[in-house]
């Protein structure tokens, strides 16, 4: 390739815009950002990130004015229904004295704010409301034809369209299908002015609760904890009709009072005062949001040609793990990575892209299905034992130090710049 490489990027959410950034910082390549919204979007809730994330947008340049934004704590607390703490912990401690970072719930649309910012300050090109229609290949260059009859044509195409990925559907591995995973999400952001000071003063971390239908949560997700998010993860049969893949917001005052209802009758045995926070929470709601959990399932092709897959494009995953938007952080620091030396062949940086990232998604693609396990459907006795099992694990776990050697962390140190290219 010359050295004024040009990359396309389809998508401009976390994914596209960190990727764009991370190639300007250390790449010659000329970057194009194509978003088929006509704005920046506003969909989606708040998003948990962990260390390893949080140290990649460190690098980026953006963490101080995320931080700025984001509520960061990593206080876990698990209430009982009965009433009582199961326990209480750090859950990310021993790997803050790793990495210098801990966990941060923000919104979505803060976060692309920020990296939107970012990107127009750094001058990268990005062109609004452009729906893909193709992609076609020669031997020296990759072309994309919009709705619009707009096209252009780079050395290279990266696919960070999500989950539900044109680039990816179309032309990289049409034969990838999305699968259900059982579960989806209730959640919504509710201000908290409109809760009473004495729920406020309960909600200090990630306030957690598993119920006979699943887990409800409640997180801060401003810096001043000017607002909270709640969201419920339970499993739901899937609708018979209507392409509910994405999910939708409801504002209309049945639907939520629907969705709170069923929300409700989960809390209806929940006691003490943690209890009546929860109802008071969830009467507070004015919208909810209702997300399906879909994922791609491990396997697949990354890769075609000039174009490679980058985030939820190539492996979306169940939201347990809390490491979807920290899993295309690597990638894109990857991608640049062995871009950097413009004489290494396209084909293979894709190669050793692949050969890299694999195993590391396959690991907490495991992790996100094990964790959902605990948010199943159960009975009374079910809940009791889920209960018991949690606090005999986090007694031994203190007993034998298990924390304090990073057991169960080793994940959240991972990183990605340290691991060799040959």
């Amino acid at each position: 390739m010359s050295p004024g490489r040009k990359a396309i990027i389809i998508g401009a959410g976390p994914a596209g815009l960190a990727a764009a950034l991370r190639l300007h910082q250390q790449t010659n390549i000329q970057v194009t950002i194509y978003e088929l919204r006509a704005e920046p979007t506003t969909l989606g809730g708040a998003i948990g990130i962990l260390p390893n994330g949080l140290r990649l947008l460190h690098r980026l340049g953006v963490y101080e004015k995320v931080a700025a934004r984001g509520f960061t704590s990593s206080n876990l607390t698990l209430h009982s229904m009965q009433g009582h703490i199961v326990f209480q912990q750090d859950f990310v401690g021993w790997a803050r004295e790793k990495t210098g970072f801990g966990y941060m719930r923000i919104k979505r649309t803060d976060l692309v704010d920020v990296l939107l910012e970012a990107v127009q300050q750094a001058k990268i090109s990005i062109r609004f409301n452009k729906r893909l229609t193709t992609v076609e290949e020669s031997d020296a260059s990759v072309q994309v034809t919009f709705e619009d009859g707009s096209s252009d044509t780079a050395d290279m195409l990266f696919g960070c369209d999500g989950i539900h990925s044109f680039v990816r559907r179309v032309y990289v591995d049409p034969k990838k299908t999305l699968e259900y995973s059982g579960m989806s999400g209730l959640g919504s952001i509710i201000p908290t002015s409109v809760l009473s000071p004495t729920t406020t003063a309960h909600i200090t971390g990630l306030e957690t609760t598993l119920t006979e239908d699943g887990m409800l949560a409640v997180n801060p997700c401003m810096a001043g904890k000017d607002e909270m998010f709640c969201f419920f993860s339970k499993e739901v049969t899937l609708p018979e009709s209507g392409d509910s893949r994405d999910g939708w917001e409801v504002h209309r005052k049945e639907e939520v009072d629907g969705f709170k209802s069923t929300m409700l009758e989960s809390l209806e045995s929940a006691k003490g005062e943690w209890g009546d926070a929860l109802r008071e929470v969830l009467n507070n709601m004015s919208s909810v949001n209702f997300y399906p959990v879909y994922r791609l399932p491990p396997g697949g092709v990354w890769s075609k040609g000039r174009c490679l897959l980058v985030g939820d494009a190539a492996h979306a995953m169940s939201p347990h793990a809390g490491q979807g938007v920290s899993m295309a952080l690597e990638d894109a620091f990857l991608l640049s990575r062995l871009l950097e030396d413009p004489k290494r062949p396209l084909d293979k940086v894709f190669d050793i892209y692949d050969r890299i990232r694999r195993p590391r998604v396959n690991e907490i693609f495991k992790l996100a299905a094990r964790n959902a396990g605990v948010r199943r459907k159960t009975g009374p006795w079910g809940l009791w034992l889920k209960e018991v099992q949690i606090s005999m694990a986090m007694i031994l776990s203190s007993v034998f130090g298990a924390d304090k050697r990073g057991l169960r962390q080793g994940h959240l140190v991972y990183d990605i710049d340290e691991v060799g290219l040959v």
